[in-house]
């Protein structure tokens, strides 16, 4: 099995209401059940961030912003890419990007 790392684009806002923050943490985790075996890290929301060079450090992203991670498991990137098709990140405007961890 290959290792796929998820990156979370756009639609990073919580919800106002406690009670939707609520809903949208349970449709999460009812996804992230959905992925079984194939869940190695949910993740998590990413905060501020840091850009290092060899030269210099500075606030900010690094070409485009990233607003959270999942890394999961699957046979091939077409599994992958079936296991979030139903991610609800996308219902709410968000865009997922999968990447393989190409392994030396």
């Amino acid at each position: 099995m290959a290792t796929f790392l998820i990156t979370y684009h756009g639609a990073m806002e919580m919800p106002a209401s406690p009670e939707a923050r609520d809903q949208m943490m349970s449709a999460f985790m009812q996804w992230a059940a959905s992925v079984g075996d194939g869940m190695v890290d949910p993740g998590s929301p990413l905060g501020p961030s840091k850009v290092v060079t060899s030269e210099t450090v500075a606030d900010g992203n690094a070409g485009g912003l990233i607003g959270g991670y999942t890394i999961i498991k699957a046979d091939s990137m077409d599994d992958a890419v079936a296991a979030i098709r139903s991610h609800p990140f996308l219902s709410r405007g968000g865009t997922l990007q999968v990447s393989e961890a190409v392994a030396p």
